[in-house]
């Protein structure tokens, strides 16, 4: 059985590669929600400001390299800690561009609080005042959660989206920190903190899935935040934007193409297939 979860997860993979996203820049840096504590920093506006301030530069800087960083800036008096994120398909650049959004962001709806956390559609940061630390905590909290408003007037779409929820945490079981990938008409991604454990990972999914299946019901969409982990998931009735399930076209130069791309695809695969097996005989040991 887990063998076969790991075939499943091989051609969702394969899926990933043939058809890439193609969000824009703008929604990247799109407000999803904001948490702002109306806890103030007591140690005088100017003095927080500055040391906000230094602290977004920090993760501006590192933000061109890293996707995930986490530092604390300031002396014992002006001190906060934090972290920020990015989506794990977004490239260097598109990281910093994001990262770069979240100062004014933070300076306009969380002005001097103590502690915040901001989510755009491609990242997200944590931060808070020293004497006010909870960056690092491991609850499986929920923040946040966005159900879509259309829904399913058809059978048959709970087995569909089950079945995409099931495949998605297969992939997060795996070690995988940034899963994306379509299953029919569904295309779902989720994402962990990246310091969180392997196990501690699919437990957070798996409790973003539950949620998503009990409050969002047949909606069509949905997005599920939690502490340390989100899901998103949308159904296509007329095909996945980008794929070859949605419009008619191509041809004999397209068909070669994607020959070529499978089969190219098809050989990564059995590398992954090799190295999945290496893995899991060198960790019998290792289940969650």
């Amino acid at each position: 059985m887990a063998f076969l979860s790991q075939i499943l997860l091989v051609f969702l993979c394969f899926h990933i590669l043939i058809h890439p996203s193609a969000q824009t820049s703008s929604y990247h840096t799109s407000l999803v929600y904001k948490n702002c504590t109306t806890k103030t920093f007591t140690g005088g506006k100017k003095s927080h400001s500055q040391s906000l301030s230094f602290f977004f530069q920090v993760l501006t800087s590192q933000s061109s390299r890293h996707k995930f960083y986490k530092t604390t800036t300031g002396d014992e008096d002006t001190g906060i800690s934090g972290l920020f994120q990015c989506r794990g398909d977004l490239s260097n650049n598109e990281c910093r561009d994001c990262i770069s959004k979240l100062p004014e962001v933070s300076n306009s709806l969380c002005l001097n609080a103590a502690s915040a956390r901001i989510q755009l559609h491609g990242c997200y940061v944590h931060y808070a005042t020293d004497e006010f630390s909870d960056v690092g905590s491991s609850k499986h909290e929920l923040l946040h959660k966005i159900c879509g408003e259309q829904k399913a007037v058809f059978s048959g779409f709970e087995e569909v989206r089950d079945a995409a929820f099931a495949a998605m945490e297969s992939g997060i079981a795996g070690g995988i920190r940034y899963f994306a990938g379509d299953y029919e008409l569904m295309h779902m991604a989720a994402q962990c903190e990246e310091d969180l454990e392997r196990c501690d990972c699919g437990e957070c999914v798996n409790i973003a899935v539950q949620i998503a299946q009990e409050e969002c019901g047949e909606s069509l969409s949905g997005e599920i935040y939690l502490d340390k982990c989100y899901i998103s998931y949308n159904y296509y009735p007329d095909g996945i934007p980008g794929t070859t399930n949605s419009g008619s076209g191509g041809g004999g130069n397209t068909g070669k193409s994607v020959a070529i791309v499978l089969g190219g695809v098809a050989a990564l695969g059995l590398v992954f297939l090799f190295l999945l097996f290496i893995r899991k005989l060198g960790k019998k040991d290792d289940d969650c």
